[in-house]
């Protein structure tokens, strides 16, 4: 076991690479004219609407990303029924400077409202260049440091997930939390996040510990965190590490270390079902974590597969929602549809992955299901509600 995850140690630094590139520091969020900020439309016309995706770089999984981002929209706007969509696509390369650009292009040209792009600094850039044009961005990123003024973030949050795991830790009789996390910028970030849902949901926060983002690390402070675990004031381990970087070894030497997880609940920030093998790993059977409602996702790949002949990027489908939720608004035949007002109603709209919702800070809410790993497989335990109101949110 040891020498496997030894080979895990480069995987690790690298993933820890790729997440800081949606974790960047950004800009403070620039507000807009007013409450009911974005652009009027005439609902009577083609309304059109700015995709800015990666493509343009010279790395192959951008183009990958872009391909696939660009084809779930169009598959998105087959499916709207009375809607006329002008969708206009914009490469930015990847770049912040480049994606600003095409975002004010994109303005000159028309754009209603823009839809991307997917890094955190490049969506923080497009949301200063276009905010004094009265332009809202539904941008692909996660961070929801670059949320506010004119920027939605549509990605999967770690807000929304602590959320809705403390919030069922709370209901299901383990409400003593022990948050344990990576000494880095997404653990630090994750870490607050689930701080905040505890806060928030009645839970009580029972300490919390950290440990270096490498093996040694690891392994150096599992026995103090193995020691807080196993007092009697925690009833769940909630922890920010993911497959592909700490979670095997972390799941493997805390019950080495005496923390039963039988009684001390394990919980993860991130999925645990991918790869597929990480479901086998012995630490982390009867642990929870959150993800979209599984049959939901599964008719998506399925449609996308028959479309286009691949299997679709992991965050394809948010190009889906965002046309999607226009589509809606838009057939309101609303022209204050794609201002603030209109991309934040309550009702939130019907995504590939489930229902969500744009919130007036822009975050997103996002409907998640809760699963528990049991025998080697993914049980889904407390499904994901259909629609908002419900139970889970």
């Amino acid at each position: 076991m040891f020498a496997i995850l030894r080979k895990r140690r480069n995987p690790m630094i690298r993933i820890a690479a790729i997440i800081s590139a949606f974790w960047v520091a950004a800009c403070t969020p620039i507000a807009m004219n007013n409450s009911n900020s974005g652009q009027k439309i005439d609902t009577s016309k083609p309304v059109p609407v700015a995709l800015l995706v990666p493509g343009g770089s010279s790395n192959a999984g951008d183009e990958t990303l872009a391909r696939s981002l660009k084809q779930a929209a169009e598959l998105a706007i087959a499916d709207l029924d009375g809607v006329d969509v002008d969708l206009r696509v914009y490469n930015t390369g990847g770049d912040a400077t480049r994606a600003a650009q095409m975002a004010t292009k994109a303005v000159d040209e028309g754009a209603k409202i823009i839809l991307g792009p997917v890094f955190a600094q490049s969506a923080n850039a497009v949301g200063v260049a276009v905010a004094g044009r009265n332009v809202n961005v539904l941008s692909f990123s996660n961070n929801t440091q670059i949320a506010g003024g004119n920027v939605f973030v549509m990605g999967p949050t770690f807000e929304n997930t602590a959320d809705r795991l403390v919030g069922y830790a709370a209901s299901h009789g383990k409400p003593n939390i022990l948050i344990v996390h990576e000494q880095n910028t997404a653990g630090e970030i994750g870490a607050q996040a689930i701080e905040g849902a505890i806060k928030s949901s009645g839970a009580k926060l029972a300490g919390k510990m950290s440990y270096p983002f490498s093996q040694q690390g690891v392994i150096a402070a599992a026995g103090p965190i193995a020691d807080r675990a196993k007092a009697g004031d925690v009833d769940a381990v909630f922890m920010t590490a993911n497959t592909a970087g700490a979670l095997p070894l972390l799941t493997q030497v805390l019950p080495e270390r005496g923390v039963d997880p039988a009684q001390k609940q394990f919980i993860g920030l991130t999925r645990w079902d991918n790869p597929r093998a990480t479901l086998e790993l012995p630490g982390v059977q009867g642990g929870w974590f959150a993800l979209p409602d599984p049959s939901l996702s599964a008719q998506f790949r399925s449609r996308y597969q028959a479309a286009y002949g691949q299997a679709p990027h992991p965050i394809a489908g948010l190009a889906y929602d965002g046309i999607a939720a226009i589509g809606a608004l838009v057939k309101s035949g609303n022209p204050n549809a794609l201002t603030k007002s209109g991309l934040t109603q309550r009702s939130g709209f019907v995504g590939v992955n489930g229902v969500f919702r744009l919130n007036s800070d822009g975050t997103n809410t996002r409907a998640l299901a809760v699963a528990q790993v049991r025998n080697n497989q993914m049980q889904i335990i407390d499904p994901a509600p259909r629609s908002f109101g419900r139970a889970g949110f």
